[in-house]
């Protein structure tokens, strides 16, 4: 993806979705149908922390219920009424909410688009070497390594 200089005003619109909708093994990938984001950090070589302009179609899930160990993640809902699951329960929410996820909190959480139209949000997250991600709805765990994820099942075998 071409960078632009972070001095340099864009349209976050205007910034190209990523190639590849997940970088989830299969079957867990096909699950993402109907997420698009656009990495707003990474096309202005931002290096500690990530933003994602995220577009979620209607039936469609931000990502698998997750939780990180060593990475703060927060929500910023801009248009739409997506459905927050965590471990307490399920929560709707709408334009102008926002919510945050401490590292190491261990509360699994994703949204789902349960409504009829589509929903926009931000999604910011720091990049702390090491971190790791749990999945307890899915055989799949999740572990940093240099530019991306490796993903094994529970009992440590690697996915193809």
């Amino acid at each position: 993806m071409p960078r632009k200089p972070a001095h340099l005003p864009m349209a976050a619109l205007e910034i190209p979705p990523r190639s590849t909708p997940s970088n989830y093994p299969e079957p867990f990938a096909s699950r993402m149908a109907g997420r698009e984001k656009r990495a707003l950090g990474d096309f202005f070589g931002l290096t500690n922390f990530g933003v994602n302009l995220t577009r979620l179609q209607p039936g469609a899930v931000s990502a698998l219920r997750h939780a990180h160990t060593r990475q703060d993640e927060f929500l910023y809902i801009l248009e739409g009424t997506p459905t927050l699951h965590t471990d307490e329960g399920s929560f709707p929410l709408w334009p102008g909410q926002c919510v945050g996820f401490p590292a190491g909190g261990g509360n699994a959480n994703h949204l789902v688009n349960e409504s009829g139209a589509d929903v926009l949000y931000l999604e910011v997250g720091d990049r702390t070497p090491g971190d790791a991600a749990s999945y307890p709805d899915d055989d799949i765990l999740a572990q940093a390594v240099e530019g991306g994820w490796a993903f094994t099942h529970k009992d440590g075998t690697p996915y193809p």
